[in-house]
């Protein structure tokens, strides 16, 4: 197996960084759109309801058909994978927002109302902090599934780690399927760990949500 990596090394390195840019781009995609909406959305509780029922169906159609339905769309390669797995990783991401604010505990709200603040301020400064330990569970929870599904975006012509892994497969060799899968778990780990040090690090010391309403 050390002998394969040496060998491969540069094609490893190379599908690694595709692999990543991959998940990390759809990833980033989801954050950028679902922390906002889910924010939007504890403000509007019929259109919550709609919207979290639609992105519950998304994760209820396999990757693959997903996949699949991208390639008419956007073609092969590396587009269609990043908007396959944006549509798969936003869930977690919308549904711990929304709970997360949603969970604020009301009498901090009214200590800010209290106090004077604005709609905004109130968001900016005691509803987003309180919900950033809960909002950043869902990103870690998207990073691992981008990572892992990333894999499948060998089917579509974008490159990757999964290019190893179903290499591996078709020819019986099962150095490619061990050095693709160890890669992608240790991918999913690292990031996960740099994911829990970044909410460690952006969480505000002392403040908590009402656990309770999960």
């Amino acid at each position: 197996m050390i002998d394969f990596i040496q060998h491969n090394k540069e094609e490893l390195l190379t599908k690694t960084m595709e692999h990543l840019s991959i998940s990390l781009l759809s990833l980033l995609a989801a954050v950028i759109i679902a922390v906002p909406l889910g924010i939007l959305l504890t403000h509007t509780k019929r259109t919550a309801k709609i919207v979290l029922s639609l992105t519950s169906v998304l994760q209820t159609v396999p990757s693959l058909a997903i996949l699949a339905m991208m390639i008419p769309f956007f073609g092969i390669g590396t587009l269609p994978a990043v908007i396959a797995l944006f549509l798969y990783v936003l869930l977690p991401i919308l549904n711990n927002t929304y709970l997360g604010v949603k969970a604020v505990d009301p009498t901090a709200i009214q200590a800010g109302r209290a106090m004077g603040m604005t709609s905004d301020q109130l968001l900016r400064l005691v509803e987003f902090p309180l919900a950033i330990p809960v909002i950043m569970s869902g990103i870690r929870l998207s990073a691992v599934y981008a990572i892992s599904w990333a894999t499948l975006a060998s089917y579509i012509g974008a490159g990757g780690l999964g290019d190893f892994i179903f290499n591996g497969l078709n020819l019986y060799q099962p150095e490619l399927i061990i050095a693709g899968a160890v890669i992608v778990t240790l991918l999913a780990l690292i990031i996960d760990g740099i994911l829990a040090l970044v909410e460690r690090w952006v969480t505000p010391t002392g403040l908590t949500i009402n656990k309770g309403e999960r």
